[in-house]
């Protein structure tokens, strides 16, 4: 699975570094200098983030919610989870994904 967050780039380093220790992703790529408009508490926002790309299994999407729910400094941060094709891209990366999240309840 791959799952994206947006965050403050203050905090995008703290964050990916917790997720990878906790194992609930094996990898993080961080992608600086995004901005982001959008409309919250009925006013447009603009901010300077990095988007946040989470490379984990499917069956620890819900707890890696949860870690980035409790870290991320927004009251509602985005997390979006896109599925992965079964049977395309590297199935050897794909493979160390698995491996590196195995140490977690799988």
């Amino acid at each position: 699975m791959l799952v994206l967050c947006n965050a403050p780039a203050v905090d995008a380093t703290r964050i990916a570094r917790a997720v990878v220790t906790q194992r609930l992703a094996a990898c993080v790529s961080i992608t600086a200098g995004v901005t982001s408009i959008y409309r919250w508490e009925g006013a447009i926002q603009e901010e300077q983030e990095s988007t946040l790309l989470f490379k984990t299994r499917a069956s620890l999407v819900g707890a890696l919610t949860s870690l980035l729910v409790e870290l991320h400094p927004f009251d509602v941060p985005e997390v979006v989870v896109v599925p992965l094709e079964p049977g395309a891209g590297n199935a050897a990366y794909l493979a160390w994904v698995l491996a590196e999240t195995q140490g977690t309840s799988s």
